[in-house]
């Protein structure tokens, strides 16, 4: 049976970025509707930049709980896996996502200078707020 990680895990191995987390919402059908995406942690809350008139935001729209999954590994014996729950916000905002795209940048080790001055076009960022590790 799979060891539960810890909080401190849970960010360390989310801070390492092994790959694309992935998102799942739920579809107007019903069905999940499951997308790699970019991310980085604030806190416990994950957040992910999107375009705006995408089926991931018009379903978070409906539906704002949300699945997360990140793994690494190419055997049984070094996989590892993290599942997150929890309630998906949007923020569109200019100034928003002029702060989430600074601070994305940041953690990817741009330098200051180097920084987004002016908001994307028909961006939103989606921040999730974990139910259950």
């Amino acid at each position: 049976m799979p060891r539960k990680l810890t909080r401190e895990e849970a960010h360390a191995f989310l801070d390492s970025k092994p790959g694309w987390i992935m998102l799942s919402t739920i579809g107007p059908d019903g069905y999940p509707h499951t997308v790699p995406l970019g991310y980085f942690r604030l806190g416990d809350e994950i957040v992910m930049g999107v375009r705006s008139e995408t089926r991931k935001v018009k379903n978070i729209q409906a539906n704002p709980k949300v699945s997360l999954l990140l793994e690494s590994g190419s055997t049984r014996k070094d996989i590892r896996g993290l599942m997150i729950q929890g309630m998906a916000t949007l923020h569109a905002l200019p100034e928003e996502t002029l702060n989430y795209a600074r601070e994305g940048a940041r953690r990817r080790g741009v330098p200051e200078s180097e920084l987004p001055t002016e908001p994307r076009e028909n961006v939103v960022y989606i921040r999730v707020v974990p139910h259950r590790f």
